[in-house]
Order: structure tokens, then C-alpha cells, then sequence
């Protein structure tokens, strides 16, 4: 499993789904497809989203840091 960061390609919206999918081994579509599936159901999915791409780093920044 790699470092959960957003990465600088395959980004549709903020690179949420496609860091996701980096780091547990899937496509991007797959979790894409699952994350508009799980629209369906009540719950903050969009909120979590918007949270995510607040609080994960962008992989060009993950490179560019001393850690």
C-alpha cells in the first residue's frame, strides 16, 4: 500500500477517488463508480469528499517535503 496523497495525474474533480484507489490496489473507476453507488445511500459522502481533498496533501507537495 502506498502513502495516502492526491496524485498529480488521473485527478477528475480533487484526486480523491484516484488516491483511494491508489492506496487499496483498485482502478480509479472502480471507486469512482463505488463513491456515486454510495451517493445513493443517506449519509455526508459529499461532506467526507470535501474533507478529504481539504486534508489530504498533493502528491507533488508529499515530494517536495524533507519527511
Amino acid at each position: 500500500m502506498s502513502r495516502l496523497a492526491r496524485p498529480t495525474d488521473n485527478r477528475v474533480i480533487g484526486g480523491v477517488c484516484a488516491a483511494l484507489a491508489r492506496r487499496f490496489g483498485t482502478s480509479a473507476t472502480t471507486m469512482r463508480v463505488v463513491f456515486l453507488a454510495s451517493c445513493l445511500l443517506p449519509g455526508p459522502q459529499f461532506l467526507l469528499y470535501i474533507a478529504l481533498w481539504i486534508l489530504l496533501p498533493s502528491e507533488h507537495k508529499v515530494r517536495t517535503s524533507a519527511w
